[in-house]
């Protein structure tokens, strides 16, 4: 039987990777897509570990890129789970650069998604509530409701978007 509640912390998840020369780009920083894929991966651990269940992606609301990531720099990504809908789990990353010459820590990036739990038959599963305790988690489930209407609006609005374009490939 699941939980009514979890603790953030229950949800907290780290990663910590080098940046290798295949993992730049032509301007010598880390591929965007390559970030994206490791905030995706570790969001959605930290979703199954609030759950237990397979964590899928709904959205992913935010990356936001605000400083270059380079070889002579390691990538820590933290994340977890922030809010809870009934089914529905807001994860936070963040992303810190460490130059490893100098020590020196930048915030290069945080990120919001959304996951939903999944059972065996492909069901959704009910989220349980997420207890915040730091001033950092606190702050952010107290602006998730903020976050979350702007995510329906946004869902909305694609959704009408997406009646106004073609699927047909060019050659048909």
């Amino acid at each position: 039987m699941m939980q009514d509640s979890k603790f953030v912390k229950e949800t907290r998840c780290f990663k910590i990777s080098r940046v290798f020369p295949t993992d730049v780009n032509n301007h010598d920083t880390l591929f965007g897509g390559k970030l994206m894929s490791y905030i995706d991966d570790i969001a959605s651990i930290s979703a199954s570990k609030l759950c237990r269940a397979t964590a899928v992606t709904a959205s992913t609301d935010s990356v936001d890129f605000l400083y270059p990531i380079r070889p002579t720099d390691s990538v820590s990504l933290e994340s977890f789970v922030t809010w809870t809908g009934k089914s529905s789990m807001e994860v936070f990353v963040k992303v810190v650069r460490e130059d490893l010459r100098t020590g020196e820590r930048k915030i290069a990036a945080t990120s919001f998604l959304t996951f939903v739990g999944m059972d065996e038959s492909n069901q959704k599963v009910p989220a349980p509530q997420i207890i915040p305790e730091t001033e950092e988690e606190q702050k952010l489930f107290e602006t998730a409701s903020i976050r979350t209407h702007m995510r329906k609006h946004r869902r909305e609005e694609s959704k009408k978007f997406a009646d106004f374009l073609l699927t047909k490939y060019p050659w048909e």
